[in-house]
């Protein structure tokens, strides 16, 4: 439990937020946020055996995020309800439920804290830093975005440098426009079209990463002040530039849509290669016809603690 709630069930916290602008974050030591997101589903017929997957609750722990708890309803009742950890270390729900008449919904809160004042970023093993150099079917690389990636290597040696110079560069190549891209586009065919959204710039950015040599992978998450759902991407880097090529690597979170670091403002929930491993909502079933989903979702600050012992909740009505 946030330690800024007591006594709260994260099911029972009023969706109401800190303006996170007003916010002294020079002064601020521990901050509380709270994740509310609602997907159903509207069956035109009776669905049977329906088998899903969700991907809308952080990790324990992310660099210096924690997930202090998390509820989640299911209606109709799943017959079964099952946790697991994949392979990048997302918490996955996997439900069964034999039969739904018309509408299932999924109703899901959570409450985080994250150490401000302390920024310790996730680490990586080498062995699987290496494993996000290999391209996916989302990030492959054609000649311009080799081209790039070539050009901006020869242009900046050091890692860090040359991961800022990516995230710069596809920000000035790309325009946030919606309905030009699907969730199945291409970082080529993004690039091309010039656009898309977050997904499209961070799939863009992946793909010139890995080509350049430098291990990434994709963030699925929220950003304060968006409504919904956001992408961005952490470039695996050496911790220092003395060190061993075995040696953990250091993740840096950059945002490309923004053109800046991924910091406090940003809440993570999964991570992956690209958006196919972090899709937040699949599954299978069968029905006469195909059901209409629908996502609504809420993320915001509920707290935070100044280093002098200042403590300011949404609730006191700031």
């Amino acid at each position: 439990m946030s330690p800024f709630v007591p006594g709260y069930h994260p099911a029972q916290i009023p969706l109401r937020f800190l303006d996170h602008h007003t916010v002294d974050w020079s002064r601020v030591q521990r901050s509380d946020y709270l994740i509310h997101q609602r997907v159903s589903y509207d069956y035109p017929s009776p669905a049977r055996e329906l088998r899903h997957r969700l991907v809308v609750v952080p990790a324990d722990q992310h660099g210096q995020q924690r997930l202090y708890d998390y509820k989640i309803q299911v209606f109709p009742a799943a017959l079964s309800q099952e946790e697991r950890i994949d392979e990048f270390g997302n918490r996955i729900l996997d439900f069964y439920l034999p039969e739904v008449a018309d509408t299932l919904v999924f109703e899901v809160w959570s409450t985080l804290q994250q150490q401000v004042g302390n920024a310790t970023r996730p680490r990586v093993a080498a062995g699987q830093a290496h494993d996000y150099l290999q391209p996916t079917r989302l990030t492959a690389i054609d000649e311009k975005l080799t081209a790039v990636a070539a050009q901006l290597r020869q242009q900046h040696a050091e890692p860090y440098q040359l991961a800022d110079a990516i995230n710069r560069w596809v920000y000035g190549a790309m325009r946030y426009e919606r309905g030009l891209t699907v969730v199945t586009t291409t970082a080529a065919e993004a690039l091309a079209l010039g656009g898309g959204l977050c997904q499209d710039f961070a799939h863009v950015m992946l793909a010139i990463c890995r080509a350049a040599g430098l291990p990434a992978r994709y963030v699925s998450g929220h950003l304060l002040g968006e409504g919904g759902s956001h992408a961005w991407v952490e470039v695996l880097l050496p911790a220092t530039p003395a060190a061993a090529a075995g040696s953990d690597r250091i993740a840096w979170a950059f945002d490309p849509t923004n053109h800046c670091l991924a910091t406090h403002n940003y809440i993570t929930i999964a991570v992956g290669r690209d958006y196919a491993d972090v899709s937040p909502t699949s599954g299978s079933f069968f029905a006469a016809a195909p059901g209409q989903l629908a996502i609504r979702k809420r993320a915001g600050l509920t707290a935070v603690a100044y280093a002098d012992g200042e403590v300011v909740r949404a609730e006191d009505g700031a």
